[in-house]
């Protein structure tokens, strides 16, 4: 990434929703706000690369907002309502905050809030938070996720017009609590879909940096939720092991084999600051248990030493909350690793989720290991190529060829 890129991109993620909140408020119109913003950017990437990044970028993006919202607004018909709301001398009443709302709650928190609104549905709410919120271009995105640029398009404009049809608004709800987790769930979704683009080369912005910001975004802004803080937390283990989970030539790299001496320890101890904060607030949740079970990982100084009792233990409790099928298998892993005879256990437990996760390439991936595990080679490797067919994940693929290629059996050998 060129100098010029990287100023965008810091500049694109603490301005673009700063930008897109504050010329809503200015001209009533969502749409008109967003794509000034979008344009501002796109600008920008011309400009900035052609003649390097201007002394004050965040100024610059704010005046090239401003000017293509004026223009959007003009070349609609609506000079005259425009200008009449800049003469308005009346200030909007602010909605009073809820008392588990921040101080200093960031002013991004209630676009955040309204693109994850429950009227949209779920693959339109990441895309809007991605370009509305975190100033990522729709080319930026569609490359990431390998959607095609046009289908991705429309689907952000059926959501802004979805947006100003339903009268969604740009404030923290009144009900947080049933509202947050549509947020922390696109805040985790954005993630764990840059985490698979990375995993597929297709990346050309640290959409993963980008998540673990925005989940620290949420918890600051919302300091008595334990679950935003868990979430944080979760992310910021996550991310820290990113430099380790690939080779230099793109090759995935699976937890137990990964060097430990790359892993970020200084996220990982900003990590457990923010889930010693979320314990604080006894306030259990699947996203603090996950975070708990991530720096069990994080903290063991190899595989064989991982503290895998007290993981096993910590996804008995994760199941008791959500019983998911990928959660269980996740559970089963585990619980393969607590001693002879845990094997054929995980195994049967596996192989109960296959009717929920017959086309999940993990659920046979596993399945895999397990059986390899167990000494039946033939069957681990059909397992294998079983979820080599459905998987496109480049990354992915390599690592299952790579496996059938040192256990090359059959069915029949």
């Amino acid at each position: 990434m060129s100098g010029a890129d990287a100023t965008l991109a810091a500049v694109a993620r603490e301005e673009t929703g700063r930008l897109v909140t504050a010329l809503y408020r200015r001209f009533g119109d969502f749409d008109v706000a967003e794509e000034a913003v979008q344009g501002a950017l796109l600008e920008a990437v011309t400009q900035w690369r052609r003649d390097g990044p201007p002394r004050n970028p965040a100024a610059w993006l704010t005046t090239a907002a401003q000017r293509n919202a004026l223009d959007l607004l003009r070349g609609r018909g609506r000079r005259r309502q425009v200008t009449e709301r800049l003469a308005a001398t009346t200030e909007e009443a602010v909605p009073a905050a809820d008392e588990a709302v921040g101080v200093d709650a960031d002013d991004r928190l209630p676009l955040l809030f309204a693109c994850a609104h429950p009227a949209l549905a779920p693959e339109v709410r990441l895309a809007l938070t991605l370009r509305a919120v975190m100033g990522l271009t729709t080319p930026q995105i569609a490359r990431a996720f390998l959607v095609n640029e046009s289908t991705l398009a429309q689907r952000i404009v059926r959501a802004k017009r979805k947006i100003v049809a339903t009268g969604i608004d740009l404030r923290v709800p009144d009900d947080v609590d049933g509202r947050l987790p549509d947020v922390l769930a696109v805040v985790y979704l954005t993630y764990n879909e840059a985490y698979v683009a990375s995993a597929g080369g297709s990346e050309d912005r640290d959409l993963g940096a980008d998540a673990v910001w925005l989940a620290g975004v949420v918890a600051r802004s919302l300091p008595r939720k334990a679950e935003a803080w868990g979430l944080s937390a979760l992310l910021a283990v996550q991310h820290a092991r990113a430099a380790a989970r690939f080779t230099a030539r793109g090759e995935l790299v699976l937890l137990r084999d990964q060097d430990r001496s790359l892993w970020d320890r200084r996220a990982i101890d900003q990590a457990g600051k923010d889930l010693q904060r979320a314990a604080a607030l006894r306030s259990p949740g699947p996203y603090q248990l996950q975070a708990a079970i991530a720096m069990c990982h994080a903290e063991a100084p190899s595989w064989s030493q991982t503290d895998w009792r007290q993981i096993a233990t910590l996804y008995g409790l994760l199941t008791d909350i959500d019983p998911s099928p990928v959660v269980r298998l996740n559970a089963s892993i585990a619980l393969a690793q607590l001693g002879p005879g845990q094997a054929e256990r995980a195994l049967a437990e596996v192989e109960a989720l296959g009717a929920h996760l017959a086309g999940y390439h993990l659920l046979h991936a596993t399945r895999a290991e397990l059986l390899r595990l167990l000494g039946r080679p033939a069957e681990a490797a059909a397992a294998d190529r079983q979820a080599l067919a459905l998987t496109s994940n480049d990354a992915e693929r390599r690592l299952l060829q790579t496996r059938l290629r040192r256990h090359p059996l059959t069915d029949g050998s």
